[in-house]
C-alpha cells in the first residue's frame, strides 16, 4: 500500500498521467504499490507497472530489474507495462504492444490560435458551459453513442464507462459540459487536477445527435482556463491516438513529448478465483 504522504510526494513528482494515484486506482480498482521509485497497481492477478521513474533518470536495464523484482513479489499471472522504452529482455514475452506519444500544452507560453477566436465566440453563443463533479444519464446516453459510432479500443471503451465511478470518487475530478440551447448534452471533458504541475485530460466525447460546431473546442478552452486557475504549468493531452485525434491537439497548441510504450504478456495462467474477480470486475 501507498500511505497518504508517500501519495503527496508521487503527485509533486508526477509527469505522467499514470503516475496520478487516484486515477489509476479507481478506474482500475486496484491497490497501489511504490517500488523502487516506480509506482504500480495490483488488481487481483493483475499487475500494471508504471515504468516512468519518479526518482532518478529512465533506464532500461533498471526496468527491467524492478520487473524481475515484481513478478517474484506479487507473482501475477498478467502485467501491464507502460514506459519511455520498453526492455530487450522482454521482447519474447509481449503479447500486445503499442506505441504513441503523449502530447502535452504548456500554459506559460500558449496563447489561442487566432484563427480559433471566431470559431469559439460563434459556438459559445449556442452552448452553455458547465462544471460539474458527476456524470448523469445524459453523459451515459453520449457515451453509448459515442461508442457505437467510432468503435474505439477495448481500453478506451473501458476507461470511458468507468467515468461515472471515477467521477463520484475522486476529489480532484471534474467534469466539463457543453449544452445546447434544448439542453441537450453535445459535448465533455473529464479532467483531473491531483498532480502539482499539470492537469489532464482523462477522457471526451462529443456528440453528432446533439451536434453543435466547435463545442469541443469551447471545452477545450474552458480546461485552459480551468488549469490556468489551479495554478498548472501545463495540460498533459493524453496520446495521439489517430490522425483526427493529433490534428485536433496540435490545432491547439499541443506538441509531442515524451515517447510513450506499451506492452502486456501473460506470465501464468490465472487461478479460478482470480478469472472469477476479474469477470466481476468486468476486466
Amino acid at each position: 500500500m501507498i500511505s497518504a504522504a508517500e501519495e503527496k510526494e508521487i503527485l509533486v513528482r508526477a509527469y505522467v498521467p499514470e503516475h496520478l494515484v487516484g486515477l489509476m486506482t479507481l478506474v482500475s480498482g486496484g491497490e497501489p504499490f511504490l517500488i523502487d521509485g516506480y509506482l504500480c497497481v495490483r488488481t487481483g492477478d493483475h499487475l500494471i507497472l508504471v515504468g516512468y521513474p519518479l526518482d532518478r533518470e529512465f533506464q532500461a536495464d533498471g526496468l527491467a530489474e524492478i520487473v524481475k523484482r515484481i513478478i517474484e513479489k506479487f507473482k501475477p499471472a498478467r502485467i501491464s507495462l507502460v514506459a519511455p522504452e520498453l526492455p530487450q529482455s522482454m521482447a519474447k514475452a509481449r503479447r500486445e504492444r503499442e506505441s504513441d506519444r503523449y502530447y502535452t500544452l504548456d500554459l506559460d507560453r500558449w496563447t489561442m490560435p487566432p484563427a480559433m477566436k471566431r470559431q469559439i465566440a460563434k459556438a459559445r453563443e449556442q452552448v452553455r458551459v458547465e462544471r460539474a463533479r458527476e456524470l448523469s444519464k445524459h453523459h451515459h446516453k453520449l457515451s453509448n453513442e459515442f461508442v457505437a459510432r467510432v468503435d474505439p479500443a477495448p481500453r478506451v471503451r473501458e476507461l470511458l464507462f468507468s467515468m461515472p465511478r471515477y467521477v463520484r470518487r475522486s476529489p480532484d475530478a471534474l467534469v466539463l459540459n457543453a449544452w445546447d440551447d434544448n439542453d441537450r448534452l453535445s459535448a465533455f471533458y473529464v479532467v483531473d487536477l491531483a498532480a502539482a504541475n499539470f492537469s489532464t485530460y482523462v477522457i471526451g466525447c462529443h456528440s453528432k445527435e446533439n451536434y453543435v460546431r466547435g463545442a469541443s473546442d469551447v471545452l477545450f478552452l474552458e480546461m485552459v482556463n480551468l488549469s490556468k486557475e489551479f495554478g498548472k504549468a501545463f495540460i498533459h493531452l493524453g496520446l495521439g491516438v489517430n490522425d483526427g485525434v493529433r490534428r485536433f491537439k496540435i490545432k491547439w497548441g499541443g506538441v509531442p513529448d515524451r515517447v510513450y510504450e506499451m506492452c502486456e504478456w501473460t506470465i501464468r495462467k490465472p487461478s479460478i478465483l482470480d478469472a472469477i474477480r476479474r469477470r466481476s470486475l468486468g476486466q
